[in-house]
């Protein structure tokens, strides 16, 4: 097995529209630029939350790639996200493909700040 585990801590986030805190457009962005960039999506689960007026409030969600997942998760109440992206690199390198999807996502979010991690997981199976 081989991988790259993309990860974000994103905060102060100002994004157009309401993809903090509406599950259908963040599902929707997440999903349409799986597609752009290259990768497989198989099903999408994301939840709605509700403050206590019954109001949207976080939305958490996966998207289930044949390569692996993206997961997202939101605080609008602080505007803070965090995202992560994996992909499988065995049949092909998906890497690139990774890193454009989580860059999408992050620039559609806006944040003012961003902590990143690249996490290569696995090894190849002629390595020894």
């Amino acid at each position: 097995m081989n991988g790259l585990h993309l990860i974000a801590d994103i905060y102060r986030c100002r994004p157009d529209g309401a993809l903090l805190t509406r599950r259908a457009a963040l599902e929707a962005l997440c999903v349409t630029e799986c597609r752009k960039a290259g990768l497989s999506p198989l099903g999408a689960y994301f939840h709605q939350f509700e403050d206590e007026q019954g109001q949207p409030a976080g939305v958490t969600g996966t998207v289930v790639l044949a390569e692996s997942h993206l997961a997202i998760h939101t605080w609008p109440e602080t505007g803070d996200a965090t995202l992560d992206v994996y992909v499988c690199n065995f049949s092909r390198d998906n890497s690139g493909r990774a890193r454009k999807v989580f860059q999408c996502v992050i620039d559609a979010l806006a944040p003012e700040e961003i902590v990143r991690h690249e996490v290569v997981r696995g090894r190849l199976p002629t390595e020894a």
